[in-house]
């Protein structure tokens, strides 16, 4: 969840100022990772969660504050649009009767906040992309009310000095041009956190980005974006281009994007902080009265405000994060490369995989980054959102493999040993992994539903496109509450 922030005028002496409390924290974090100050017994996990807000026709509802003063519980937050919400999910250990009652959990928040949002007219809908949402639906009112947004928002155009762009193609190329960053309201995602010791962060952040792609083709959910329907996984490509603050001529000289899958793999997590800082400007330079080098000279724990803050606005697919828990540091890699939904057991059967599966990598003795390429995976990500489980993906040994094959001959035997080593009870490892391994032998996804879904209804009834996806968002609503895996959901209204 985002940091609130109050309305402020920004200046160039904040700039400075914000940028000298950046490295200043950095400088701390160098010395707290000198000095093994952080926490770590035994590895927690958390969960977060966007979603969707519908009405009653299948269209975005514009009313997540009125929707959260309904639900009236702190875990539930505002997400960019006023049609979005986020809930993040208490942490929790990896492994024993924790994890066990996570899908229980998550289940009932999400039927609690469901009958809430009913009573204010509307209903939650987890799917990567609201088919629904129209170009009309994007404009500055559609903002959530929090400030941090709309700073955001004119920060970014105001490094750009030009509107955004959005090109994406696919059976039905979509091309526009944007004046706001609601556009990337229309992605929702979930988000895996996974605790680790300082020793053990780069290759587990190296092992997260090597199986990306693989992450991405098992979980595409997100094929139509503002009537069009394009890659198995859109929501890749719109978050890149929805929050890119460079204009053209920073691209052709090789700035940075802020949705950064990174160029590297490293050795420590002080890397990804240290580049964070060094290649990105602020976007929201506001500093906090904590002096991080101070409080560690006295004994005490810096928040380190002000880098968590910048770190926030640099959106990794793995992110590095630094938290203080309870008194103490510790740190966290934050797997974003999937979308949300469609059912809650998709969902933790997306996080069994990718857990077991991190730590088998992680402990390898001849590490997977080690003899692949950081180009090829960036390139699974990228070739897996486009054309999710007919994706082929390149991994060490096997050469160029189709997706379905690398998962079901390679990676479920290694997620299913991983979660043995996490201690995750063994007939839920088996269910959770059987879910992947029916998506993976069926070949049905989210997105493979729904294109399937729209075609059927446009075949039937010969619907116009936004009629067939309202049915069709309707239908995949009702679906999601009886939470059966999507391989398992018939296709048709």
């Amino acid at each position: 969840m985002g940091r609130d922030v109050t309305p402020v005028t920004i200046s160039g002496e904040d700039r400075r100022r914000y940028r000298d409390k950046v490295r200043r924290c950095l400088d701390t974090l160098a010395r707290m990772l000198g000095e093994s100050q952080f926490d770590f017994e035994r590895p927690h996990i958390g969960l977060e969660i966007e979603l969707n807000l519908i009405d009653d026709i299948g269209d975005p509802l514009m009313r997540n504050a009125d929707v959260l003063k309904a639900i009236a519980d702190p875990k539930w937050a505002t997400e960019l649009g006023q049609f979005n919400l986020e809930i993040n999910i208490p942490p929790r250990e990896l492994g024993g009767s924790a994890t066990g009652e996570l899908e229980t959990e998550v289940r009932d928040f999400l039927e609690h906040a469901d009958g809430r949002a009913e009573e204010v007219g509307g209903r939650l809908a987890m799917i990567g992309i609201l088919p629904t949402l129209r170009r009309s639906d994007i404009g500055e009112e559609a903002l959530s009310s929090n400030a941090r947004y709309k700073m955001l928002n004119d920060q970014i155009f105001a490094a750009r000095g030009e509107e955004m762009r959005i090109e994406i193609d696919g059976p039905e190329p979509l091309h526009m041009h944007a004046d706001t960053i609601i556009p990337e309201a229309a992605c929702t995602s979930v988000q895996f956190h996974l605790q680790v010791s300082p020793d053990e962060f780069g290759a587990h952040w190296n092992a997260a980005q090597a199986v990306a792609g693989a992450q991405v083709a098992l979980a595409a959910n997100s094929p139509f974006l503002f009537g069009h329907r394009l890659h198995q996984e859109t929501r890749i490509a719109l978050f890149e281009q929805s929050t890119d603050t460079r204009p053209e001529e920073l691209k052709s000289q090789g700035v940075r994007p802020r949705v950064w899958f990174g160029e590297r793999w490293i050795t420590s997590v002080f890397d990804l902080f240290e580049e964070n800082t060094r290649y990105f400007p602020a976007l929201l330079p506001l500093c906090e009265d904590e002096d991080p080098l101070e409080v560690l000279d006295a004994g005490g724990i810096p928040e380190l405000a002000e880098l968590s803050l910048h770190n926030g606005t640099v959106y990794r697919w793995n992110r590095p994060i630094y938290a203080v828990v309870k008194g103490r540091p510790h740190l966290r890699v934050e797997n974003r490369v999937l979308p949300a939904g469609p059912t809650v057991a998709d969902i933790v059967a997306n996080g069994a995989f990718y857990y077991g599966l991190v730590r088998m990598l992680a402990e390898d003795e001849r590490p997977i980054w080690s003899r692949m390429s950081f180009q090829a995976a960036e390139d699974n990500l990228h070739r897996a959102a486009r054309d999710g489980m007919e994706a082929t993906q390149y991994w060490p040994g096997l050469g160029e493999i189709p997706v379905s094959e690398l998962v079901l001959r390679h990676l479920l035997p290694l997620a299913r040993e991983g979660l043995d080593r996490w201690d995750v009870d063994s007939a839920r490892a088996d269910r959770l992994l059987g879910i992947i391994e029916r998506r993976a032998v069926t070949g049905r996804t989210g997105a493979a539903w729904q294109v399937d879904t729209v075609e059927a209804i446009e075949e039937s009834f010969g619907l116009p496109r936004h009629e067939a996806l309202r049915l069709m968002t309707r239908r995949y609503a009702e679906l999601m509450r009886e939470g059966e895996p999507a391989h398992t959901w018939p296709v048709g209204p």
